[in-house]
């Protein structure tokens, strides 16, 4: 991907979480008084002065088309094309972030309120959406009423090492003994444990939206999510730790999201247009994210999953309409949108609900999988349930047993399993 100036203020990162992440039963005082803290505007979080633009496709060149197995010179014709429509707008000052070449075509720029009003006139503008930071989902029992979303702390008298054993999850979705295919994970995430024991990890086709600070160095994973999310798909089917879905399935991180679970809008938007430029067919992007609607985010998933790269999201622990999260709510051929439920195959309590755009409904509460660090921890949310999904389409094509009790909006979701 082509770096451009990437500036990423350390309040924003503090600030924003664009994670549907995990429960965990227990919290200090001083956690649910930070957490409390940030969801007193969970609703209204955004990057001042920073706009994503998306480009209509018939108005600018298609540098896709024109530079199909070469994503730098894509994006640097789209830097280039950004930077003209910037000067017949009259605009010299504005910053880009980022471009955009093979999802949507667009870009992530800095601009005044004055300089927005300028650009929505350009004939080539669809249109402009406000980059967000968007919290943690709000801890059980504040205001809001939302699941704990914590992370979890992985237990140290549990190293995994001694046995191997085999999750509920893995288990109830008809997981496989060994992963024969060619096609791997992308982990849209916080990172992954590149050398984690238990993980066959390929970072030389990763991608961080990080270029400074701790995170910005790899795309090794310092918050433990996305290493939990991998090993759900893939863990390797050895004598330690845990089995994954498909295991042994390559994993490939995507870091989105930083070492606090943080993450950006346009971050994420950067991290599927890197999939949909490097992925194929078969290959599968597991989300466990989200936030307010983006419809950039969600175009961006959409054109991406229409390449053929399958992708997996979790609907949301708000226990609210998953139509209102992005990206849970786009819809697609290759697109599945995955509920929780716990091994009595019973309902969530925490998890958004809605068909559409919820597909399946999959092992979401207690699953133990891979952390960072060489561990492993035991946690629940819908990003638990994706994973286990993403895994079941790693291995081709997905069936269903059963559905899920005590659906909330009177429609079960049907339970997905390998055939």
């Amino acid at each position: 991907m082509l770096r451009l100036n990437l500036k990423v203020g350390a309040a924003a990162l503090v600030a924003s979480a664009f994670l549907f992440s995990c429960t965990q039963d227990e919290k200090t005082s001083q956690e649910e008084a930070a957490f409390t803290e940030l969801d007193s505007n969970f609703d209204s979080q955004a990057i001042d002065g920073q706009y994503i633009v998306v480009y209509r496709d018939s108005a600018i060149e298609d540098v896709g088309a024109k530079y199909p197995d070469n994503y730098s010179k894509a994006q640097e014709a789209m830097a280039q094309q950004t930077k003209r429509i910037l000067a017949e707008a009259s605009i010299s000052d504005a910053e880009i972030v980022n471009v955009y070449s093979r999802t949507v075509n667009g870009a992530t720029l800095k601009l005044s309120k004055a300089q927005v009003e300028q650009l929505k006139g350009k004939k080539e503008v669809k249109y402009i959406e406000q980059d967000r930071i968007v919290m943690f989902a709000p801890p059980c029992g504040t205001p809001k009423g939302g699941p704990c979303e914590d992370p979890g702390t992985p237990d140290p008298t549990d190293p995994g090492t001694s046995t191997q054993e085999t999750p509920y999850g893995i288990l109830r979705v008809n997981g496989a003994t060994s992963y024969t295919g060619t096609n791997v994970a992308w982990i849209v995430d916080s990172g992954v444990d590149l050398d984690h024991p238990d993980l066959n990890v390929d970072a030389s086709r990763g991608f961080n939206a990080f270029t400074s600070g701790k995170d910005g160095n790899s795309t090794d994973d310092g918050n433990g999510h996305g290493t939990h999310v991998a090993g759900t798909i893939a863990a390797i089917n050895n004598t330690i730790g845990v089995i994954g879905v498909a295991p042994g399935a390559t994993v490939i991180p995507i870091k989105v999201l930083d070492s606090r679970g943080s993450g950006s809008y346009s971050g994420v938007i950067a991290g599927v247009d890197h999939v949909g430029a490097n992925g194929k067919s078969g290959d599968v992007a597991n989300m466990s994210l989200g936030g307010p609607v983006s419809q950039a985010l969600d175009d961006a998933v959409l054109a991406a999953s229409n390449k053929g790269i399958k992708f997996a999201l979790a609907a949301g622990n708000e226990s609210a309409d998953a139509n209102n999260s992005s990206p849970a709510r786009v819809n697609g051929a290759n697109i599945v949108t995955i509920s929780a439920m716990n091994s009595s195959d019973s309902w969530a309590s925490f998890s958004n609900y809605g068909n559409p755009p919820v597909d399946y409904a999959a092992p979401g509460v207690s699953i133990k999988s891979t952390w960072k660090g060489g561990g492993y921890n035991t946690i629940s949310g819908t990003s638990m349930a994706s994973p286990h999904a993403a895994g079941v389409l790693l291995l081709g094509a997905a069936s269903t047993d059963g559905t899920v009790k005590n659906d909330p909006d009177g429609n079960p979701d049907p339970i997905i399993v390998h055939l």
